[in-house]
């Protein structure tokens, strides 16, 4: 099959090519519970880049050259021995995480901390290919209304979002106020989550005036640009107290100082991009009482909710679309910031 690998890492991400399109062996059945998925589309995520600068090389065990990918949607292409929720020929999309559904963390449904799991595009071959290897637990059926090419990137950006939009829906009221730090591709999803699961105002920051006009298409109440004055911009939209959720999407350079400073004493910062550090006093904490929240991606009951609200038209992706072949294209674009939504690979 043809692939997009991953062959060195490049840690200032200066090169033209960060992966090589070529011809690899194709996946196989190993197990009874396997299945091989023909990829209709495959999401080009930040998390991808950091990849490629050798983030990730002190937090996973993989060797190069490998295949990234961990946003994946297709088709059955072929079943294990034991698989039976699923046929030759369904439309399928696919939790990122393949694990073996025994350990205590699966049975709790707490998926991201399986202790015996496998996480394709992260630390095994994904899905900038035309076939991956997958597990039956992983995949959901799609409804005849959701093309594969369509959904994959909410397997990763969009049930990212979704996890920490839910969490955050929780205890927003109506009259209180909800921040997004970006406006990106997973920002776009969390603001309409926002606007389907809680009534609180959605403020967006981000700076781009592209970023901005997406926030507001996707049901933004207020957005403020990124030029050196949101803080001041938020306390003033909030009456000064800031706001009883900030969502930080981006969650490096100056987003995370900012985002917390936006968020009211009391109240909760959620972060879901990553790259920089938290760095508080910690009387700060004591007399503020703010909560940190991490969140990393989302369990395959919250994948299999979003699409539900997608099905509905509650939630839509905006995404650009790409060959294969044009992998280097599609990082190179996502790391200049010339993406609007999501990038998605079409073998």
């Amino acid at each position: 099959m043809k692939a997009a690998v991953l062959h060195r890492y490049d840690e200032s991400l200066s090169g033209t090519e960060f992966v090589r399109y070529e011809d690899v062996p194709d996946p196989r059945i190993e197990k009874p519970t396997d299945v091989i998925v023909r990829i209709g589309g495959a999401g080009v995520c930040r998390t991808d880049l950091h990849i490629v600068e050798g983030i990730w090389r002190s937090k996973v065990d993989v060797q190069l050259p490998y295949i990234m990918g961990h946003e994946n949607a297709g088709w059955v292409e072929e079943v294990g021995k034991a698989v039976e929720s699923v046929k030759v020929g369904d439309a399928v999309i696919c939790h990122p995480l393949v694990t073996s559904g025994h350990c205590l963390a699966c049975r709790r449904g707490d998926d991201m901390h399986a202790t015996d799991s496998r996480f394709p595009g992260i630390n095994a071959n994904g899905g900038y290919a035309q076939y991956l290897a997958t597990g039956e637990r992983s995949l959901i059926k799609l409804p005849a209304s959701l093309l594969p090419k369509a959904v994959a990137p909410y397997t990763d950006a969009g049930l990212t979002a979704y996890r920490a939009a839910k969490k955050a829906s929780r205890h927003l009221l109506p009259g209180e106020y909800v921040v997004c730090i970006g406006a990106g591709g997973l920002g776009h999803i969390g603001i309409q989550v926002l606007g389907a699961l809680c009534a609180a105002e959605i403020i967006v920051v981000d700076r781009s005036d592209v970023g901005l006009g997406l926030a507001k298409e996707c049901g933004a109440h207020h957005v403020v640009k990124a030029d050196g004055g949101e803080l001041e911009s938020v306390l003033a939209l909030t009456g000064g107290h800031g706001a009883e959720a900030v969502i930080d999407f981006v969650g490096e350079g100056s987003a995370v100082a900012q985002g917390i400073a936006m968020t009211r004493n009391g109240g909760y910062y959620y972060i879901v991009g990553y790259g920089g550090k938290i760095d508080l006093p910690t009387i700060d904490m004591i007399t503020s009482e703010k909560t940190i929240v991490g969140n990393l991606v989302g369990t395959y009951p919250e994948l299999v909710e979003l699409m539900a609200l997608a099905d509905r038209g509650l939630v839509n992706l905006t995404t650009r679309e790409y060959r294969l072949s044009e992998a280097n294209q599609a990082l190179q674009d996502l790391h200049h910031g010339k993406i609007r939504g999501r990038a998605v690979l079409v073998p």
